[in-house]
């Protein structure tokens, strides 16, 4: 067909095909413009009923004139060949959009309004649909929605195409009354909206069989599952929409579309939000007031235990310590500090320590009354320190009438170092490698060292040990040696604290980083939160690595919350929504996160090198080069800075430059990640590198990366598309990508 000119339509190319047509782009050569032409298929040419059907549909649809439906222009037979010619839709249907992408709830709003919309124009006219679906509503490059396919219309006064008590349309959009064989009205498109709408918030069917009786069973007599409960940042209205719209006696259905719209307009779009929880609580940092100024690291550390304890309280939100230091010394009031981070009640408190002695002072504070609930002073040594800690947790949760089960109670009288002198060791390591420095790091050793000849084998001071053998290597300070006492220490931990979230998250990130186990890391990181759901380091790298290593972004949008719950002024929390975004292809959501990131902290590579590339891709290449020129003074070693480099070298076709800044380090580091593998792929592919960008980006598959949706739409590889190598990549990760198991 392709070339043939019907009428005076000349074929391009063929655009798809379903059980009623053939749909082809064709030229108009009378008005010179695009236009779709659908075929009715040969072999249907003889059957009178799929020809009246067809003619239906022509008919059907050329009755309406709205902008969300598709415009019809003739039906005409020529030589034999029946065909609808119709307007011709530049975009893709929205379940091809689900397949590269996960929707945001605003542009999953603006697209069910569009196409309530187009139903009721058409609803007005007497006309049901009868075959709503993704697949044929498609959606132009500027937003727009076009509701196609009127074939199985039921128009007004128009007898039946079809016997009675055959069913029509795509079953697993089939309202109940319609897979009963029933007469149907416009609440079976209400119906099948409500389909429509479940599918683009969850990535998902409410009802699904291999086996069509089984899924019309399913969609008479079984539930679907909430959308809320799949994906977490839905609002509550536009579950209760979707809710009303899947109601199986259409009597409690929606009885109108033209109650949808206006509900649907009402609906907030949250993003990233935070379900509220009933009761929440920030510990502030106690306040030393010890005569020796180092004692700075006990209080800190009593500040943290009762943060660990509290934390153990399922039914109490807890903000993380690198939240709550925030406020140390600070002269804002609790009412501010509570409004702040959206919590109900604070805590702060004293710590004096002289010599053996120790004198502990704590209130609990609601902060919406600013009324003091409970005050308590505690007098001892240094061997009380422990009771004491727990005392204080015990208070706080009597006094909120929280109700602790076994396990949780369990965990508040564990102590993992019930030695004081190790506890002071393993406190006085804590603050060293919070300074994340090689000469810091090197303290934090000693001291958990000396930790371990006091006490003996202990696993958070074995898990602590392998921390800082991790870090020395994410910092570049060393290699292969550390990353092997990184693991030996996490496995010593967990022999004797085979449930220690600290050795799970140290052996994930070794996994992730190190031996290209993606699947492995993310285990290890769902075994740390099985323990500690809120442990930050898994909070924070297993959504980085369901959005960036597997494409799989609704995976990590209740971990992102949940980081947010307990961390909610960690400069991350941009980090996290501006890679989510910039994955999700939502450039201008992601450059609005970046920036805030950026701004948060200017002197950082790995934020200056985001806000540079997301800068770049909106080609906004002036800001984005002075980003890196900042970067490359500062940090001409660092690896992110090297990416920035790269990145810069890229767009300036500057292959030579490029290279140069491929040192054997560089390369010895990238290699073992399959992220930095990834990040170099692409920059060089950009610098027209291609076998040096092949090389890289099958170095990174190999160590786990199977980002198919981000390898398909990422503009920087478009010159690789049509190389062999990479074609036989993309099948592979494809193929990885949709086996892969969240």
């Amino acid at each position: 067909m392709i070339g043939k000119i019907i009428s005076h339509y000349k074929i391009v190319e063929k655009l798809g095909e379903g059980g009623m047509g053939v749909v082809y782009k064709a030229q108009d050569t009378k008005l010179d413009r695009l236009v779709a032409l659908k075929f009715l298929p040969k072999h249907l040419l003889c059957d009178s009923e799929a020809k009246t059907r067809f003619e239906h549909e022509a008919k059907a649809a050329s009755a309406l004139n709205h902008t969300n439906i598709t415009t019809i222009y003739e039906i005409d037979e020529v030589e034999g060949e029946c065909f609808i010619c119709m307007e011709y839709v530049e975009g893709n249907s929205i379940k091809e959009l689900l397949k590269e992408k996960t929707l945001s709830i605003e542009e999953i709003l603006k697209i069910a309004i569009q196409i309530a919309e187009g139903l009721n124009a058409a609803h007005k006219k007497g006309i049901v649909h009868r075959d709503i679906k993704s697949d044929n509503i498609m959606l132009t490059h500027e937003g727009l929605v076009k509701i196609m396919d009127f074939g199985l219309a039921k128009l007004r006064g128009v007898n039946k195409v079809t016997k009675t008590g055959s069913t029509l349309g795509t079953v697993a959009y089939m309202s109940p009354e319609q897979a009963r064989g029933e007469e149907v009205d416009a609440r079976t498109d209400i119906w099948s909206l409500g389909v429509v709408m479940y599918e683009m918030i969850t990535g998902r069917l409410p009802f699904k069989s291999e086996y069509e009786q089984a899924l019309i069973y399913s969609i008479l007599h079984e539930e679907q599952q909430s959308v809320i409960s799949l994906r977490a940042d839905t609002p509550l209205q536009l579950e209760r929409i979707v809710r009303s719209a899947l109601e199986k006696d259409r009597t409690k259905r929606y009885q109108s579309i033209v109650e949808i719209t206006p509900e649907l307009k009402r609906v907030k779009a949250p993003g990233i939000q935070l379900p509220r929880q009933e009761k929440s609580i920030v510990v502030l940092p106690f306040e030393n007031l010890s005569p020796d100024l180092d004692q700075e690291y006990f209080s800190d550390g009593l500040t943290e235990e009762v943060i660990s304890d509290l934390s153990n309280v399922h039914s109490l939100r807890v903000i993380s310590r690198s939240s709550a230091m925030t406020f140390k010394g600070t002269k804002k009031k609790v009412p501010e500090i509570a409004r702040e981070l959206d919590v109900q009640y604070v805590l702060e408190g004293s710590v004096r320590k002289a010599g053996n002695s120790l004198r502990i002072s704590a209130q609990l504070i609601d902060a919406t009354s600013d009324a003091h609930l409970w005050a308590e002073k505690y007098s001892g040594t240094l061997d009380d320190v422990f009771a004491i800690q727990e005392k204080v947790s015990r208070s706080i949760v009597d006094t909120l009438k929280l109700k602790l089960t076994p396990e949780e109670s369990r965990k508040i009288a564990e102590r993992p170092i019930d030695n004081i002198a190790a506890y002071q060791c393993y406190l006085k390591a804590n603050t060293e490698i919070l300074r994340f420095n090689e000469s810091s790091l090197e303290n934090a050793l000693l001291h958990l060292q000396k930790g371990l000849d006091i006490l003996g084998d202990n696993a958070l001071l074995y898990s602590g040990m392998a921390y800082v053998y991790y870090q020395y290597v994410n910092l570049g300070a060393a290699q292969e040696d550390y990353i092997a006492k990184a693991e030996e220490f996490a496995q010593k931990a967990l022999a004797f604290d085979p449930d220690s979230p600290q050795a799970h998250v140290v052996i994930g990130m070794l996994n992730m980083a190190f031996y290209g186990n993606v699947r492995e890391g993310i285990r290890q990181f769902r075994m740390a939160l099985a323990v500690d759901p809120n442990d930050s380091d898994a909070l924070k790298l297993l959504p980085i690595f369901y959005i960036i290593s597997v494409g799989k972004l609704r995976a990590a949008i209740p971990l992102m919350q949940r980081f947010k719950q307990v961390n909610p002024l960690d400069k991350w929390n941009c980090g996290l929504q501006g890679t989510f975004h910039l994955y999700d292809g939502q450039y201008e959501n992601a450059l609005e996160q970046f920036r805030q990131w950026y701004q948060s902290d200017p002197e950082s590579p790995i934020t200056q090198f985001h806000y540079a590339w997301i800068l770049a891709y909106i080609k906004q290449l002036d800001d984005a080069f002075s980003i890196i020129k900042q970067s490359a003074k500062a940090t001409p070693d660092n690896v992110c800075t090297k990416f920035s480099l790269l990145l810069k070298y890229g767009l300036l076709k500057d292959k030579e430059s490029a290279f140069q800044e491929m040192t054997p380090d560089f390369q010895k580091t990238c290699r073992r990640d399959h992220q930095w593998s990834y990040f170099v792929g692409i920059m060089l592919a950009l610098s027209d590198a291609r076998k040096e960008s092949l090389d890289w980006l099958e170095n990174a598959v190999n160590r786990g990366f199977i980002n198919y949706p981000e390898l398909e739409r990422n503009p920087y590889l478009d010159n690789l598309r049509e190389e062999e190598r990479f074609k036989k990549l993309m099948e592979r990760v494809k193929y990885e990508w949709e086996h892969f198991e969240v």
